[in-house]
This record gives structure tokens, sequence and C-alpha cells, in this order.
């Protein structure tokens, strides 16, 4: 009999020991990152890699996975049929999405609405199907573009920054909270964001999903393929790696539009955190960012650009503004940071850390970054 009892103390113990993890966008940036980290940190855990490969440069990262004991499966998060073959999960970590504030303004807006607020349903589903906790990573594009423009800021040397005396609430010189107003437009990629965060509300309250709901601002990083309308921090590192144009676009074209931004691996850092008390942010939405203490503007970026490429590059000045852009950017935490006020969650790297991390990557993988990047 106490044999018997021994041997279930160890299955149950193995079983705790050894989560099902599945993280959707899992051959992308955030994805890649979020996969190795749970593997390497949680050897036991099983960990899936699901991508469609579709974002290119994502194919760089099956080595990267594979390596880290990851599995990957191609499929696309659109089709439901794809997502039938799990046996068991344990927690759906949805990293996937068009992420470009531009797609579907000058394009036809159906795929994005697809692939951004049909296939999260589909991985709610599939939650409800295994039971399985669900974290979402949403975006800072939910707030309202009119709102953000419409806020007090000063212009300094180097950069605009928000003022605390604000006509809107939920703004301050610390950035915005989550009760920031979002009444009108926010471009078709953060609507479909924003849908997808009302679904899993609803999943949560109907069918007892635990969830959780992260509302990023710029994330960045080693394996970022950035673009000009997305991962603006390693596109400009790139394009001073590589010696190639760049132009200061909107708002006077000085340069000095600002965001903050935070290194991939304190997200992920979030990410474990939250998986292992899922009690504590059960039904959250909660905005995560670098804040104050991680941001930069164009200006200041280009300054840190070339001090660690050593080049310098001519940039060229573009007044107009383009349509969806924001003058600032910035998330105020205090709401995250509240929920663990002893070991409260703050980014650990800060933009020397991120930059240099970045170029060293680059380095490393510069025979094959150079089509993408280059």
């Amino acid at each position: 009999m106490e044999i018997r009892n021994y041997s279930l103390k160890i299955a149950v113990l193995l079983i705790l020991m050894s989560k099902h993890i599945l993280i959707t966008g899992g051959a992308g940036f955030v994805g890649s990152t979020i996969a190795t980290g749970f593997k390497k940190k949680y050897p036991k855990y099983t960990v899936y890699a699901f991508d469609s490969l579709k974002r290119r440069g994502s194919e760089l990262n099956l080595n990267r996975l594979k390596d880290a004991g990851v599995n990957f499966i191609h499929g696309d998060i659109r089709n439901a049929e794809d997502l039938k073959e799990f046996t068991h999960l344990d927690l759906i970590v949805d990293a996937s999405a068009d992420p470009s504030v531009l797609s579907g303004i000058q394009s036809p807006v159906y795929p994005l609405i697809n692939a951004n607020l049909f296939g999260t349903v589909n991985c709610l589903e599939l939650a409800d199907k295994h039971k399985a906790a669900f974290i979402f990573l949403s975006t800072s594009r939910v707030y309202p573009i009119k709102n953000l423009e419409a806020a007090a800021f000063e212009e300094l040397d180097t950069r605009f920054v928000w003022s605390d005396k604000q006509l809107l609430r939920g703004i301050s010189s610390k950035g915005v909270q989550e009760d920031f107003p979002m009444d009108g437009s926010r471009s078709f990629y953060g609507a479909t964001k924003l849908g997808s965060e009302l679904m899993i509300t609803e999943y949560n309250e109907l069918k007892g999903i635990q969830t959780v709901i992260n509302r990023c601002g710029v994330i960045s990083g080693p394996w970022q393929m950035g673009k000009v309308d997305q991962g603006v921090l390693v596109l400009w590192l790139a394009r001073h790696y590589f010696k190639g144009e760049l132009s200061y676009i909107g708002y006077g074209g000085t340069g000095k539009q600002m965001r903050d931004v935070m290194h991939a691996d304190d997200l992920f850092d979030l990410i474990d955190h939250q998986t292992h008390h899922l009690q504590l942010y059960n039904g959250k939405t909660l905005n995560v960012g670098g804040g104050n203490k991680v941001s930069f503007s164009l200006l200041e970026l280009t300054a840190l650009c070339e001090q660690i490429t050593g080049n310098k590059l001519p940039i060229k000045s573009i007044k107009e503004n383009r349509v969806a852009d924001v003058r600032i950017y910035m998330s105020d935490c205090s709401q995250l940071q509240a929920l663990t006020p002893q070991s409260g969650w703050e980014p650990k790297k800060n933009m020397e850390m991120l930059v240099s991390d970045t170029f060293e990557w680059m380095k490393k993988n510069e025979k094959e970054l150079k089509y993408i990047l280059g």
C-alpha cells in the first residue's frame, strides 16, 4: 500500500513538473524567444512552436528552436484543422499576429482580420477543448490615435514627452494607463487586437478559461526582422550596420518622436511569472513596456547606433506625418507592478544592453541577415 501511494505521489510530481505549452507564432521573434526561454529554464516541459513561416526570416529560427529542444509544428492558426493534432495542453501563449499598423490601410482588410481575430478565436477554442490557460500578447495600438495625439506634450532637445497636466484621464508623463479613453480609431491592426481582447474576456467569463492579456509596447532584441512598419529599433540598427538609407518621417522630420521599448528576454520573464502565478493574473488586462527607464526617440537611437556600430549615416528629413503614426507612446505599467509588490516585474535590460545584444546577434549572423535586413 505504501509503495502504491509513493508511486502515485511520484506520478503526480512528474505531471506537475512537465507542462505542455503551445506558442503560436513560435518561429517569430517574440514567439521563438518565449519558446526557447521555457525549454531552457524548464527542460522537463514539452514546448511546441506553431508557425506558418509566413514572415520573412522566421525560417532562420528553426535551428534555434531545434537546438533548444522545442518541437516545431508547421501550421496556420487561421485554419482550425491545423490545431487539432494536440492531445494535451496546459497553456497557450498566443504570440501570432500580422503586427503591421499599415496593414489593411492600402490593402484589403480581410486577411488581417482573418489572422488577428479569427486566428485568436481558433486558439481560444483550442484552449477551451484542453482547458488550458491562455496568455495573449496584445498591443498598445488598441489605444485610439486621436486621443494619444490630443495629449499635452513638451518638446525637449532630443525627444517629445507627455506633460503631467492632461485633460484626458489615464495619461501622464509616466505613460498611458489601462483606463485611457477607448473611443476613436486605432488602425485596422489595433482594432483586430482589441476585438481579440473582447473575445478573450468572454471566454474567461463564460467558458472559465484562465486568461491574461498583455498590452505590449515596442518589443525588440535579437532575432527580430525589423521593417519600416514594425520593428523600428532593429531596422534602425541594421541600416547603420549595413550602411543603408534612413529617414526621420513626420512631426517636422526632427526624429524626436518617442517610444518605450523592452527586450524580448524581459517579456519572457513576465510570461514565465504569469504562467506560474495564474491565480494572480487571471482575468487581468495589463500594460507591459519599458516605461520611462527604457525608452528612446529616433534621434537618440541614431546616436546610440552610431556609437555601437561606428558608422554614421546621412538621414533624410520628411516633415509630413505618416498615416496612423503617433508622436509619443509610453506604457504606464503601475498596475502590473502593483500586482507583485515584493517581486514586481520591471525590465532588467536598458537601451544600451538591448542595442548591444542585437548588434552582437547581427555580427554573428551577418551573412544570413544581410538579404533580410541589409
